[in-house]
């Protein structure tokens, strides 16, 4: 027996239970176990995560239990199907004895075979070329809960459905809901594409690794292969999500420089964005990419929205965490910057160590960092040090105006400024309009952090 008998019935037993065929990943899930390799192995051959590898092999192995009436895993699996083939050869075809199930109707004709395993074929029958709609969200969080998003929900679908924008890009401070928007935009606009699928970056997806990725995902429901990428952007629309793009920056260097392996993604948003298509790429990130401002300069189909706090909405995460003192709520948020993910676990910790009460809490004369410092490293050690310098002059200082350098700071005029768009483009400065003058702040958290160090 090989793996492909074994791929043809577990797609077979997937249809059956989910009225979806085996995507991409699970297929390299049960190959790759099938032939000994690890679960960080498999994620590192389809570039992903090994959590998202271990993730859908648990699904799978729990469907697979389900139907065989026994525990099947990761160290059992392939010992398990060749007992049975061995038994099951003895009563008649494998694939249609009564082990792989009386309820399963395997067509043979219907699975990839070796030499079409990147080229699903459509039924002999079929009446028009359009394919099924294939939507692979393996790699996608669940839905989440939505605090408020609504102008900006609006705003998203104002670009993708109507304008055709072909790239989109949110970006944002961590833990501000990128993803958890992200995530209920495709919810609400998902019938409008046939093909969607949710990539979560690694340092290892270089553009190539991601052109091959797409390639064998839209190629599936065809004979052939179209001659490029942009060639299947045309034919059908397409929505690719790409969260954590920043991932593929260098840290260390001012926002948006590429790593050394994937400079090269410059030049192809410049193409996505310049070329006739019907699909659009939506990317996450903490940092804004350079090139999307000079697309947006030229008024490409390239839009930016950067993803701000909650403001008032956030007394919903409050309220949901029975805190008290309701009349403080509002500093609270303010402090934390209307940050859902900051405010749920800041919110823990008042719970935790002052039984709930917001005032005793904000009764401390700093602003308590917590569990959030982790969070906050994470964003700060990716700055360049010149970023650093600037940081902490702002980190002392109230709204400013950058018109004039500051003499104290070791930087050229051009590298002081240079640290200053970077800074904005990470969103790490706010700039505030007084009197028809431009002054730029720290966020207080941020500056709380700042000054610690």
């Amino acid at each position: 027996m090989d793996v492909h008998e074994v791929l043809e019935w577990v797609d077979e037993l997937v249809l059956t239970k989910t009225g979806s065929h085996l995507n991409s990943l699970q297929q390299a899930v049960l190959s790759g176990v099938w032939n000994s390799q690890k679960y960080r192995e498999i994620a590192d051959d389809y570039h992903c995560t090994e959590a998202n590898v271990k993730r859908v092999a648990g699904s799978l192995w729990q469907l697979i239990s389900e139907e065989l009436d026994e525990k099947v895993n990761k160290s059992n699996f392939r010992a398990t199907m060749e007992r049975y083939y061995i038994y099951n050869s003895n009563v008649g075809d494998f694939a249609q004895s009564k082990f792989w199930g009386s309820n399963i109707n395997l067509c043979r004709e219907n699975w990839h075979s070796d030499e079409t395993i990147q080229n699903r074929s459509r039924p002999s029958n079929a009446t028009s070329t359009k394919p099924e709609k294939r939507h692979d969200l393996t790699e996608a969080p669940e839905c989440d809960r939505v605090y408020n998003r609504t102008a900006e929900l609006t705003t998203l679908k104002q670009w993708i459905l109507h304008e055709k924008i072909r790239i989109v890009t949110i970006f944002g401070l961590p833990g501000i809901g990128k993803t958890t928007i992200a995530r209920e935009l495709v919810e609400q606009i998902k019938d409008n594409f046939d093909y969607i699928l949710w990539r979560n970056c690694t340092d290892t997806l270089t553009l190539k690794s991601l052109k091959t990725n797409l390639t064998q995902f839209f190629s599936q429901d065809r004979e052939t292969q179209l001659p490029s990428l942009i060639d299947y952007l045309r034919s059908h629309p397409c929505l690719i999500i790409l969260d954590d793009f920043q991932e593929l920056f260098t840290p260390g260097e001012l926002a948006g420089t590429y790593l050394p392996d994937c400079e090269n993604y410059s030049k192809f948003w410049q193409q996505i964005a310049r070329t006739p298509h019907h699909s659009c790429f939506l990317l996450m990130s903490w940092e804004k990419p350079t090139e999307m401002a000079i697309l947006e300069g030229e008024n490409r189909h390239c839009r930016t929205l950067q993803l701000d706090g909650l403001a008032k909405s956030a007394v919903e995460i409050l309220t949901n965490k029975g805190l008290t003192d309701e009349d403080k709520w509002l500093e609270l948020i303010e402090r934390y910057s209307g940050n859902p993910s900051w405010l749920t676990i800041i919110a823990s910790t008042i719970q935790d160590l002052f039984n709930g009460s917001v005032n005793r809490f904000l009764s401390y004369p700093s602003l308590f960092l917590g569990d959030l410092e982790p969070r906050l490293q994470a964003q700060y050690q990716r700055l360049s040090e010149s970023e650093k310098m600037v940081m902490l002059w702002l980190a002392n200082q109230n709204a400013v105006d950058i018109s004039d350098k500051p003499a104290e700071l070791a930087l050229s005029d051009s590298d002081f400024l240079k640290a200053v768009q970077s800074l904005r483009k990470r969103g790490l400065i706010e700039k505030i309009t007084d009197n028809g003058s431009s002054l730029f702040a720290v966020q207080a958290l941020v500056k709380a952090y700042v000054k610690e160090r």
